[in-house]
């Protein structure tokens, strides 16, 4: 068999690189799957503390994954892909389950068709996120991200188990509250800061470590209610952003 040319090499190596499985980014794709899964489990068996727990220990390794692929330069098709399934089991069907079973399996036919509305938006935010890649600005997500949706829903379950709040009736329509509107926020237009443009791999001033030091202290002290706190804000900004971007005089033509 002839030899390729160099050239042709090259490329055939590079078409195989990109299709190709890495080990490294995967391991934490697989490790945010485990710990949806994880969280469904717990909360099946009435650990409702360690599934929201473990809704956000998959959005840290959510995180990761992206960015370590990008540093390691290890992207791939399959990887994508991958990562999408794994979002739609941890932040798309596990925060609908842990709600439902936690709070709105009373509330009848409200309650479960609150849980799949959430399930169906994060669907539909996924799907759209996938296909609108290329074309939308990197700066901003076209609707509230899965992962943010998810810890505002874990969040409220965390905390109200932390406090230890009887879920009275009225409680629990807050939780369907919250579920509807973390499911819809999903896939509304408003326009959330994506944080894409932090580079991890440039220097830095001491100030800005001091403030990473002081979020971490602060979050330390009551992990629930900080947290919720944080997800509450960034899940009001989008529409801030777009009731101010609506405000702003447009150019004339």
């Amino acid at each position: 068999m002839a030899e390729l040319p160099r050239d042709r090499r090259g490329v055939l190596r590079g078409a195989l690189r990109r299709r190709g499985i890495y080990l490294l980014p995967n391991l934490f794709t697989t490790a945010a799957l485990f710990a949806g899964f994880y969280a469904i489990v717990q909360a099946m068996n009435g650990i409702y503390d360690q599934a929201a727990i473990g809704v956000f220990i998959a959005m840290v390794l959510d995180g990761l994954d992206g960015r370590v692929a990008r540093l390691t330069r290890t992207q791939s098709e399959f990887g994508a892909e991958y990562d999408s399934l794994a979002d739609m089991v941890s932040f798309g069907a596990a925060p609908a389950l842990i709600m439902y079973v936690w709070a709105l399996q009373p509330l009848g036919r409200l309650g479960w068709i609150a849980a799949f509305v959430y399930c169906v938006g994060a669907a539909l935010r996924l799907a759209r996120f996938n296909t609108n890649i290329d074309i939308i600005d990197k700066r901003f997500f076209q609707g509230l991200p899965s992962p943010a949706a998810a810890a505002l829903v874990a969040g409220f379950v965390w905390i109200v188990d932390d406090f230890q709040v009887e879920r009275v009736i009225w409680l629990r329509y807050l939780a369907c509250g919250i579920t509807l509107f973390a499911g819809i926020t999903m896939v509304t237009n408003a326009p959330y800061y994506s944080f894409k443009d932090i580079n991890f791999r440039r220097s830095v001033p001491f100030w800005a470590i001091l403030i990473i030091v002081l979020a971490l202290i602060v979050i330390s002290a009551n992990p629930p209610l900080v947290l919720f706190g944080l997800f509450v804000a960034y899940s009001l900004s989008g529409y801030v952003l777009w009731a101010w971007n609506r405000r702003r005089p447009r150019p004339r033509q």
